[in-house]
């Protein structure tokens, strides 16, 4: 590892993607029904278990929103949190397997436009649920992707219903740190070795805490209460060892345990993949992570978090997102992400608590604005219906459901369209004077019977149609039947036809 490059690219980095970390595990932890420790546990091992195994330079591990719900049942339903560890701990074995199976061969089956909807998609939902907190309202926890919420609210009521409870301190706050966020990368500033130096999101969160100590002088009314605050679990009594709960092997033969497991593993799984080909999008090198060796590095994570309390964890698309967005060019990032996470909870746990959620927002809030820029929407218009479509349908299905719901409504129109798109092109017609061809210029589907119908039903009486199969690879029994059929009524029509390329089967005399 080059060190030069490290403390200049991956070490600054690194501190941005821990302050962006450190909200979401704590709120996905809580919105999960686990232990505040858990998400914690998860966003570090992600960080330094996964982030060392993983073939990806840029990806960032840790506890996904995406799994909420499937935990929640999951701990509810055992009525006990350890028993639930040993499903992460089977799961991550079977995403192990998954990886020696060769299972990753999958992820290269995204297109590109469901990919591009989905980044967009997650930028639009960045941006409206950091608006609350923006304003100084937490009612939902940080990290929540899905559009209904588990408060009832959705993501634009819970934006209506924020305006209710403004905080003037919060808003000055998140304005301030949006101002600097976008200004410090300025060329003017960037002519001062220091603001190339200092990451601004550090300078975000340093300026956030001074602005409501300052508050506490000079204006009481504006300050940002301790709710508004970053809260970390209190291990003040018990010590360290409350930071770890092991997992109830004697469980084993609860059949509960495996179902959960493997669902854990197939949704994980297909979220890391999803994360991976997206992140390899934004990388600026245009690197190409070994998807297998990223299933097994995911399940040894799940295997390691199951182990020490922590929750499932997966490639997560906002963190590795910051992580590019900040510059990052290695694995080192991510890795020393992980480590100051668990530095900085274990040592200073306090400063830690002063940080406004408000300007955490402002971080996430340009962040989300970088994924969903005005611009990749014109790129993709520009590429056309078959391109721009998919991705369109995409963005909104992941903003009005969640990630994984919307990419799989993201694919199913982009497979109607490939259909739609080799639909015309399996045929061309060549019409002049009593002369017809039919040329099948690729394979021919049963899909394509309906227009085949339709052209030989447009050959006149008294007239020659020649089928031209020579450059077709295959063409469906479908498609013979109805060339069969129409050889027998073009007898009454005087139509005369030549095929090439193709052998009819005989007809069956009934």
């Amino acid at each position: 590892m080059n060190l030069r490059n490290f403390w200049s690219t991956d070490f600054p980095s690194s501190v941005v993607v821990f302050l962006v970390a450190l909200p979401l595990c704590l709120g996905i932890a809580l919105a999960s029904g686990a232990p505040l420790f858990s998400g914690l546990m998860a966003g570090i091992i992600g960080g330094i278990v996964v982030g060392s195994l993983s073939g990806s330079s840029l990806s960032v591990s840790g506890p996904a929103a995406g799994l909420t719900s499937i935990v929640l049942v999951a701990i509810t339903d055992f009525g006990s949190f350890e028993i639930f560890l040993l499903s992460v701990i089977i799961a991550g074995i079977l995403q192990i397997l998954l990886g020696l199976l060769r299972a990753g061969s999958i992820g290269h089956f995204f297109p590109v436009a469901v990919i591009k909807g989905m980044l967009a998609g997650i930028g639009l939902i960045l941006i409206l649920k950091q608006i609350p907190h923006a304003i100084g309202y937490d009612g939902d926890f940080e990290g929540d992707e899905s559009f209904m919420q588990a408060d009832g609210r959705n993501t634009f009521s819970e934006i209506i219903e924020a305006l209710n409870y403004i905080s003037p301190g919060a808003i000055i706050i998140s304005v301030v740190s949006v101002v600097l966020l976008i200004s410090w990368n300025s060329n003017f500033l960037m002519r001062y070795r220091f603001f190339r130096t200092v990451p601004a999101p550090l300078m975000v969160v340093l300026v956030g805490i001074g602005l409501n100590g300052v508050y506490r002088i000079l204006s009481p009314d504006l300050v940002i209460s301790a709710q508004h605050l970053v809260s970390l679990p209190s291990y003040a009594e018990s010590g360290l060892s409350a930071f770890f709960t092991f997992p109830d092997f004697t469980a084993w033969q609860n059949p509960k345990v495996y179902t959960v497991a493997i669902t854990l593993a197939v949704v994980a799984s297909l979220e890391s993949l999803l994360s991976i080909e997206a992140i390899d999008k934004l990388d600026p090198a245009r690197r190409s992570t070994p998807l297998n060796r990223e299933l097994r590095a995911q399940g040894i994570g799940n295997a390691v978090s199951g182990l020490l309390g922590g929750l499932p964890v997966t490639s997560v698309i906002v963190r590795s997102s910051a992580n590019v967005n900040a510059g990052a060019r290695t694995k080192a990032s991510a890795i020393s992400h992980g480590i100051i996470l668990l530095l900085s909870v274990a040592l200073i746990p306090q400063l830690l608590e002063l940080i406004p959620l408000s300007c955490l927002a402002g971080i996430l809030l340009v962040t989300g604005y970088k994924l969903a820029k005005p611009s990749a929407f014109v790129e993709m218009y520009r590429k056309g219906y078959a391109q721009f479509f998919p991705f369109v349908v995409t963005v909104l299905a992941v903003l009005f459901t969640n990630l994984l719901l919307g990419v799989f409504l993201g694919i199913a129109v982009a497979l109607i369209f490939i259909l739609i798109t080799n639909f015309k092109k399996a045929m061309v017609v060549v019409s002049y004077d009593e002369k017809h061809m039919i040329k099948f210029t690729k394979d021919v589907t049963f899909l394509n019977k309906a227009a085949l119908r339709q052209e030989l039903a447009k050959v006149p009486e008294d007239s020659r149609l020649i089928i031209d199969a020579t450059q077709a690879g295959f063409v469906d029994g479908d498609i013979l039947e109805t060339l069969n059929d129409f050889a027998e009524t073009a007898k009454s029509k005087n139509i005369k036809i030549d095929i090439n390329g193709l052998t009819l089967p005989e007809k069956e005399l009934g």
